[in-house]
């Protein structure tokens, strides 16, 4: 919930943090300015937008160093392939032999949900491997790569901005006789690529998801660098548009420049959707539901590990349905996989992201109950509660649902639920929406979120006659998240005084102060928990990035958590 107060409470917070800290640790004299801070008013707007700049690629700390208080910069971090993949041999045999030679320079913007994140990730992986070094400072950069989301309005118009910042940062670089080159990937492309090609002739290369695998050559092609990729890869695929299938086959995921902080990572275990939601456009530019092999998944997730990640965030567009388009012949579904993974050395944590409300079988729910590293935590958008509401969503009924969340709730000691709502869908009438208000305040979610409904082209929804107006969703949207705050609190304030463990995402510069979370938050999403450094003379380590340290609550600050460590 992004509400002005919360930022300024958590501001107090940090003062309060500071004032019970004896020992402050002082952060390094005359820091160099980030690349942030020094490119042009294009590459700034960019650089806001990349999620590169402000996250760490570290690995765990070796050295008491790593406490000094720092902006966090992004490395590449390059997990080795899973052992037995086609490319672990010869990629890592590339990437070593093309280190005496010039390497061409990539950067990206990378927008969108974290299925986004991961796509960014392997492509910023195969351009290493093959002979790109990957930067952070888009005006250094030789090409810029815009991976896009085309979700709903407000993230295409974030897209698009994102696209004219490249083409501006271009023509700047054409001026100072540098061949910039800007390449639009991502659902934008996919979805709308024709449109792009004509509206946005600044872009050189618009690339579907089937044409990922071929993004090396491409681009040394428009460079007129040499790669190690193979000169052929992409001969099928000449031109500005190269779009291909929404459904095209896996291919290995786990050489990654990651974009996340070192110590947890995303995970896909599946593909495309198979629903039929009325408000949801995704099955047309992601494709079929398809789930990614047993093999590749637990390959991927040791390769993880391996790096650093002690949180794997399973994700899919729908997570829980892992594995039913295979059982027949595997005879395994997503409760098998959580045992699986749980054994994979250095896996602390695992949590469920996109879960669909179906799917929940007795194994599964006993799996997340029973496995201590599966986190209590499930997170399953509802969209709405009202039967008329649900019926022109074409989402499961109110009964369906409501049995399932009680059922999860009475099987999953200590469960956090996590879940989000369309407000203003065309139809929705005001005591519809009380009637979702009333559930919310009832039911008392752990997390939720809402948005305003967004028509989108080609769903049926957008087509509906009786669209409600946007000043009307908006309100609707501000009043479920008012009432949830106050929900928010509450929870948080049971938690006081409890001892649990967090995992410190690092210091943030903003709030002067170290944050983490609990096993009941996900990244970027949930709420944060502030930790203050150990006392003078505790014996106790400083804290550090990937760090994963117990704690005890002794305050909040709104739905934040306030604790300091005890081991």
């Amino acid at each position: 919930l992004h509400l002005t107060p919360h930022t300024e409470q958590r501001n107090a917070t940090t003062r309060r943090l500071s004032s019970r800290q004896p020992v402050p640790v002082t952060a390094p004299s005359s820091p160099a300015p980030s690349p942030a801070l020094t490119m042009s008013s294009a590459a700034s707007l960019l650089g806001s937008r990349a999620a590169l700049l402000g996250h760490a690629a570290v690995g765990r700390s070796k050295s008491s160093a790593a406490a000094t208080r720092t902006r966090a910069v992004t490395r590449a971090s390059i997990a080795p392939p899973p052992s037995g993949s086609s490319s672990s041999s010869s990629d890592a045999a590339t990437a070593v032999d093309v280190v005496a030679k010039p390497r061409a320079k990539v950067s990206m913007v990378s927008l969108g949900c974290p299925k986004n994140t991961v796509d960014g990730e392997v492509m910023l992986g195969d351009l290493f491997a093959n002979g790109f070094d990957i930067v952070d400072d888009h005006e250094e950069s030789d090409a810029v790569i815009i991976n896009t989301c085309a979700f709903v309005e407000d993230a295409k118009n974030e897209s698009v901005e994102a696209i004219l910042a490249a083409a501006r940062l271009k023509s700047d670089s054409a001026a100072g006789g540098k061949q910039k080159k800007v390449i639009v990937t991502g659902c934008l492309a996919q979805r709308y690529a024709e449109d792009l090609a004509v509206e946005m002739p600044e872009v050189d290369v618009i690339m579907g998801f089937e044409h990922y695998k071929d993004l090396p050559s491409s681009i040394g092609g428009l460079l007129g660098v040499e790669t190690n990729a193979d000169a052929g890869a992409a001969a099928g695929s000449r031109g500005r548009v190269r779009v291909g299938t929404a459904s095209p086959p896996f291919r290995p995921e786990a050489l990654r420049k990651r974009l996340t902080p070192q110590h947890y990572a995303y995970l896909r275990v599946a593909e495309g959707c198979d629903h039929k939601c009325t408000f949801c456009a995704i099955p047309g530019f992601r494709g079929k539901f398809r789930s990614k092999p047993w093999d590749s998944v637990v390959d991927e997730a040791k390769a993880l590990a391996d790096t650093g990640a002690r949180e794997l965030c399973l994700i899919a567009e729908d997570t829980n349905q892992w594995g039913m388009d295979i059982k027949k012949a595997d005879g395994r579904g997503l409760a098998e996989l959580l045992e699986a993974l749980a054994n994979v050395d250095g896996v602390e944590w695992i949590r469920i992201l996109y879960a669909y409300p179906s799917y929940f079988s007795d194994p599964l729910i006993s799996a997340i109950a029973d496995i201590p590293q599966v986190a209590k935590y499930i997170d399953i958008p509802l969209q709405h509660i009202n039967n008329l509401s649900l019926l022109r969503m074409n989402r499961p009924p109110r009964q369906h649902t409501e049995e399932l969340l009680h059922k999860l709730r009475d099987r999953i000691p200590g469960l956090a639920l996590r879940t989000t709502f369309i407000s203003g869908f065309p139809g929705e009438t005001q005591a519809e929406h009380e009637e979702l208000m009333a559930f919310c305040r009832e039911f008392k979610f752990e997390r939720l979120g809402a948005f305003a409904y967004s028509e989108e082209d080609g769903t049926p929804a957008a087509d509906y006659p009786d669209q409600v107006e946007m000043a009307v969703r908006e309100l609707r949207r501000d009043q479920i998240i008012a009432q949830q705050q106050d929900i928010s609190e509450t929870y948080a304030r049971s938690r006081v005084g409890s001892e649990l463990d967090v995992i410190i995402d690092g210091y943030n510069p903003d709030f002067e102060a170290w944050t983490g979370r609990t096993m009941l938050e996900a990244p970027d999403i949930d709420p944060i928990v502030f930790v203050s450094e150990p006392e003078a003379g505790s014996g106790l380590t400083p804290l550090a990035m990937g760090q994963m340290r117990r704690c005890k609550v002794v305050g909040t600050s709104l739905f934040d958590l306030e604790a300091y460590p005890i081991r």
